[in-house]
Formats: C-alpha cells, sequence, structure tokens
C-alpha cells in the first residue's frame, strides 16, 4: 500500500498527512499558466492511476490499508476547506441517487464541516482514522479496546446481592421513547414521498387532493408521529395507568427531516413536546434523557474539551425538565446533558445519561487522540453510584441509546460495563430507547461464559411512538415499591390496522399487546415463581434460552419487535434461520457492544428510499434513528468506483485552480 499512498502524495502535490497546510510543489506552479491543458491530461492518467490501485485493492482485500487511500482522498478535499470539502460532498451525495438534491444539500451542509474538521487533524494509520474506515466506511475490523481499568473510590461490598422482593403492592412506572413529533405532518400529504420521511406538502404533487397516497390524521408507517397522535398516547396512559408513579421517558422529541434542522425549530419543538407532557396530567414526573435527535446539527454533541456547541440544547432541556427533577439536578444537566435525582417516594436514585458522547455518529469525537472520559461523564456516574450504594438506594439508570448497540463505540461502552459490574447489586435496571424495536439487552460478569448465573444487569429497550418501525407503543412496569425491581413488563399499543386509528372521531384505540411475565414466565426453567419475583437478569437470560430452542418462541418474540407490524416481510428473521436466530441470540446477551457480534460490511446499505419497494408494494423505511446521509455517502465509495473517481477528480481540479490562482 505504500507505493500507493506515494503516488497520492505525488500526485495532489501537497502533504495530506500533516496537521496544517502546507505549500505546495513549486515545480508545478511555472506550469500553471501556459500548460494547464497538458497538466489537466497528464494528471487525468494518474487519477486514473490511482483510482486503478486503490480499487483493486478494495476488491483484493477490504481492510485498512486499503482504506488508507480513500481516506487520504477525503482528507485532501478537507484540507481545501469545510465549503470545499461540503461542495464536493453534495454533488458525490446528488450523483449517488441517494436522496433528493434538498436533502443532500441540507443535510450534508450541517455535517460536512465537523467531518472536515476530523478529517483534517486525522493521522493516517492513527486508532482514530481505524475507527472512521470501521465506522464509516466498513472496511477494518473494530479496532481493539483501548485498555482502561475505571477506577473505583470503594471495592465491591463481597455480600453485593440484589435485595429480595418486598411483596408489597406494586408501583406503576411508564416508560415512553423516541416519540419523533413531526409538527408539519399534514394529514392528506403524500404517505409515499421521496424524503426520508414523507407526510409533508414538499412539493404540489404532494399536497392534499393532488396524490395517489393520502396520509391520515394520526400517523403512518412512512411518517413520524402527529401530535395528534402523541396527545393520544397521553390520554391513554391516564386513562389505562391512573396510579402512575412515574414516567421514563428515553429521548427523541425532533422528528427526522435531519436536513433542515435548526436550532430554533428544535428549541421550539422541544419546548412543544415538554408543555404537552406536563399539560397531560397522564404522570406526576418525568425523567427524560437527551435524544441524539434533539440537537442540530442531529447527533452533534461536541464533549467538553472540545467545545460547548451543544450547551443550547442541554440548556433548553433542562429548563425543561426542571418542573419534575428541580433545580439543582437541572443546573447539573445544563452543563452535559446528564443528572442524577432523587425519586421522593422511596429509595431510589434516577440517573439520566448522556450516552450522546459514544454514539458512533457523533462526529465530534473522532478526535485525535479519542478521548477516554467524555465530558468527565464516567468519573461523575461512578460518584453518584457510590454515593447511592453507602445510602442504600437502588439506582435506575436512563439513557437514549442502549450501549451495547453496534451504535456505541466500543471504548465507552467497554469502560461503562465495568461501572455496571461495579455496582450491580445497587442498579435495579437501566432503560433506553434509539432502536425503535422491542427488545432488551444482558449485561454480564464474564463474556466468555454467558449463563444466568453471571448476568449482572438488564437493559430495558423501549419501541418508539413513531411509527416508522412498528405500532405506536408505551409500556408500564410494575416495580417493588422497596427494591424497585422490576416484577412485570407490560407494553401497550394503538393498532394502525384498527379501522378506527385514522378516524378523527374516534382514534386510536390503545390496548395491552403482551406482559412479559405471562408471555415469558411459563416457558422458562426453572419457571418464574410468585407474581412477586423481579425479572431478574437471570430471568432474562434463560428467556434468551428459550428463544435459542424453541422456534415458535423465537418467532413470536421476533414479531413482538415491531409490535406485529409487517412481520410477513421477506427479510424478517424467523426461527427456522439457525444463522439469524444465533444472531439475535447474540445481541440480546451482549449489553457490552465488543460482544455483538457485529461485523462491518464494506459500503453499508445505500439505496435511494423509492428504490426500497418490496414486492408487497409497501415502502420499507430506513428507521435507524438519526442516520447519517454524509456517512453513507463516504460509505459508497468503497462499493461504486464511479464515486470514487469522481472525488479524485474534484480534488484534483480543486489542486489547479489553487494553483492557477496562486501562479497569476
Amino acid at each position: 500500500m505504500h507505493h500507493l499512498l506515494a503516488l497520492l502524495l505525488t500526485t495532489f502535490g501537497f502533504s495530506l498527512v500533516a496537521q496544517a497546510y502546507e505549500p505546495f510543489d513549486g515545480d508545478l506552479v511555472e506550469e500553471r499558466a501556459t500548460r494547464r491543458g497538458n497538466i489537466l491530461a497528464r494528471e487525468d492518467l494518474q487519477v486514473q492511476g490511482i483510482i486503478d490501485n486503490i480499487w483493486k485493492e478494495l476488491k483484493d482485500a477490504a481492510t485498512c490499508a486499503a482504506c488508507e487511500g480513500v481516506l487520504l482522498l477525503l482528507k485532501g478535499a478537507a484540507k481545501f476547506g469545510d465549503d470545499t470539502f461540503v461542495d464536493v460532498v453534495t454533488e458525490l451525495c446528488k450523483v449517488s441517487n441517494a436522496e433528493d438534491d434538498d436533502v443532500c444539500e441540507g443535510i450534508i451542509a450541517l455535517e460536512g464541516p465537523i467531518i472536515a474538521q476530523d478529517l483534517r487533524k486525522m493521522k493516517i494509520g492513527s486508532r482514530t482514522s481505524h475507527l472512521f474506515c470501521t465506522t464509516f466506511l466498513g472496511l477494518c475490523e473494530y479496532p481493539s479496546v483501548d485498555a482502561y481499568n475505571v477506577s473505583f473510590p470503594s471495592p465491591k461490598p463481597p455480600s453485593a446481592v440484589r435485595p429480595p422482593p418486598s411483596g408489597q403492592t406494586p408501583l406503576k412506572v411508564v416508560h415512553f421513547s423516541d416519540i419523533h413529533v413531526d409538527p408539519f405532518y399534514v394529514p392528506g400529504s403524500n404517505k409515499n414521498c421521496t424524503k426520508p420521511i414523507c407526510c409533508r406538502p414538499y412539493t404540489a404533487s404532494d399536497a392534499p387532493g393532488m396524490n395517489d397516497a393520502p396520509a391520515g390524521p394520526n400517523g403512518e408507517h412512512t411518517c413520524d408521529a402527529p401530535i395528534s397522535l402523541e396527545d393520544s398516547m397521553y390520554a391513554a396512559i391516564k386513562k389505562l395507568v391512573p396510579d402512575a408513579a412515574f414516567a421514563l421517558f428515553t429521548g427523541e422529541i425532533v422528528d427526522h427531516a435531519i436536513w433542515n434542522t435548526t436550532q430554533a425549530q428544535n428549541t421550539l419543538d422541544i419546548n412543544d413536546a415538554h408543555r404537552r407532557m406536563a399539560e397531560s396530567g397522564a404522570f406526576p414526573y418525568v425523567y427524560g434523557t437527551a435524544g441524539n435527535h434533539e440537537s442540530s446539527p442531529t447527533n452533534a454533541f461536541p464533549p467538553t474539551a472540545v467545545g460547548d456547541e451543544s450547551q443550547w440544547v442541554y440548556g433548553v432541556l433542562s429548563s425543561d425538565w426542571t418542573q419534575w427533577i428541580g433545580a439543582s439536578a437541572a443546573s447539573q444537566a445544563d452543563r452535559t446533558g446528564a443528572y442524577s435525582v432523587k425519586y421522593n417516594g422511596g429509595k431510589l436514585r434516577i440517573i439520566s445519561l448522556n450516552t450522546n458522547l459514544y454514539y458512533v455518529q457523533n462526529y465530534w469525537l473522532y478526535e485525535e487522540p479519542i478521548e477516554r472520559d467524555p465530558s468527565l461523564q464516567f468519573a461523575w456516574l461512578v460518584s453518584e453510584l457510590d454515593a447511592a450504594e453507602q445510602a442504600g438506594e437502588r439506582v435506575y439508570i436512563i439513557a437514549h441509546m442502549p450501549m451495547g448497540l453496534p451504535d456505541a463505540l466500543r471504548d465507552g461502552s467497554n469502560y461503562f460495563d465495568q461501572i455496571v459490574n461495579r455496582y450491580e447489586a445497587t442498579i435495579a435496571a437501566m432503560f433506553f430507547g434509539h432502536t425503535h424495536r422491542d427488545h432488551f439487552q444482558i449485561s454480564y460478569s464474564d463474556y466468555d461464559n454467558r449463563s444466568y448465573s453471571n448476568a449482572v444487569a438488564i437493559s430495558y429497550i423501549m419501541p418508539s411512538l413513531t411509527p416508522t418501525s412498528g405500532h405506536p407503543t408505551f409500556r408500564v412496569y410494575d416495580v417493588d415499591p422497596i427494591t424497585f425491581a422490576v416484577l412485570d413488563s407490560v407494553t401497550y399499543y394503538a393498532d394502525m390496522e384498527n379501522p378506527s386509528f385514522q378516524t378523527t372521531t374516534g382514534g386510536p384505540v390503545w390496548t395491552k399487546y403482551y406482559s412479559a411475565r405471562e408471555v415469558y414466565g411459563p416457558l422458562v426453567t426453572p419457571q418464574l415463581p410468585a407474581s412477586a419475583a423481579e425479572l431478574s437478569p437471570a430471568f432474562w437470560h434463560n428467556v434468551t434460552t428459550v428463544l435459542e430452542n424453541n422456534q415458535t418462541a423465537f418467532d413470536e418474540y421476533y414479531a413482538r419487535k415491531s409490535r406485529g407490524w409487517d412481520i410477513n416481510n421477506n427479510n424478517t428473521c424467523t426461527g427456522a434461520d439457525t444463522t439469524c436466530v444465533m444472531a439475535e441470540i447474540c445481541q440480546l446477551r451482549a449489553a457490552r457492544s465488543q460482544d455483538n457480534c457485529n461485523v462491518p460490511k464494506p459500503g453499508f446499505h445505500f439505496s435511494r428510499r423509492q428504490l426500497e419497494v418490496r414486492r408487497d408494494g409497501h415502502y420499507a423505511h430506513r428507521d435507524e434513528c438519526g442516520v447519517s446521509i454524509t456517512r453513507e455517502t463516504i460509505a459508497s465509495f468503497v462499493v461504486r468506483r464511479d464515486m470514487l473517481q469522481l472525488l479524485a477528480m474534484r480534488l484534483m481540479e480543486k489542486r489547479l485552480e489553487v494553483l492557477m490562482i496562486a501562479g497569476g
């Protein structure tokens, strides 16, 4: 690969690996004015040779070495400044036909400058560049976790065990997530548009009365949630759970129109959503957390050592949360988006983490070197957990992104898992959102030998209100009032196939979908004892053993991930597919992301949404929370030779333009 890097450096005439701008080769300056045509012809041949070399490396071995050529081209574009980088990547996005032109222009204008800054500072061959090659291009295996032992102020008590149930009448705790409310949802507008989300009159042909697929008044699977759907959920909670002790909201208010977010609109959306929560009267307290969509640009949360660009969103959230968490906890949230607060009804502490600081699509994190503890949040978490342990409190950890997902950077997930293992007896449960699907993750003390006996913590992952991946949902936990252990998890949903759903008089009908205790309790061995018994980490491991060996149970579990929607999709995982089953089980048994069996694939998914139509005519909506169109565009370089060639040609043209200006 070294000969290819040398050729790149020679052809483009400046050091792409240096940390600052460097002068161009003076020998070429003499040729600029009089021999520009010859330069173009000669360097066009050189560019073709470079592309041939890179492409051969990519096809022969999709490795980190093959990535370096692509990375040097990207770094070269970034060297010319943010505007050039944005212009080039925007053109490539349009050429790729991945999204409509306005979507390409909007999102890359927002994300591009952050990525360009990363690239300018990046050292080729460093751990950061290795990670970039993995998460952007899928060309490398993940770099090994940066070995680090989290420091604790006190040793783990040898007698630390989960407390037994009290047998007292359970509390009701509501959990909802990923509401993604679209204030611009228009009933009657086109629900099958060409944008990442629909049900807006983007064009005249999308307007009500002008399309063949009019959106109903209460939501569609290709669109984010209208306010009417959000309001119906709060009304259902108030009716079905009138004695709710409090609610956990694990983030995501802003819609998926990520190409046209602004600080002003996001602020309005966040404030309005919290106002509706409060005015609904459905719960006395709401304990919230910061979702990756709350910022603008989406996913952009720089650690405090990098910048304060996300301070505004922390200020908005903390101000809205003050009514429920008090001034002291809100002051914490105002600094880093995280807080710790004691529940007034017992010895329970809710710790809200900002997991955006470990999200692979938070491009502020790709620094040289990568921080081990962004914003010192882990040090703060250890302090809070240790104080809770000393005070005899149980703890709920709430956050947006589950830390065992491929979306979680492996270093941060590893360090977090160390903390969970240390305070396993104090942590009653953990609650997340982000995936829009109904599943869970188990933490273990020994990931090489995962079993019910070394399962130490459970993460409940809440499906979404927004219907892009299934029917709208909320959940109610039966909770021991003394130990705060989860005794049951009951999911409610609004069936969008119900004839009443799209009416303005009846509207969504919310009903019980399933109880985890009722569904899984009879299947596990040993069977779950009396109703007062906790749904413990060991219980959930035993559930995965059932799913692993019982095809019917697995198929029913997988259908519940989308709340029974679209289960006949050709891509659905079934118990008959052993490979798919084992991959799913691996993810359930991996609250530490390095153990989730995810293998990066070159190029990632990359296609325009209107081409993603299945044989049944439904649109296969990309519901990844906060998918980065810029990352998709960059990823296309390793699967489309024409895109890689266009990048190199634009870089060469820019270099010659600068040379001509410099030479007069």
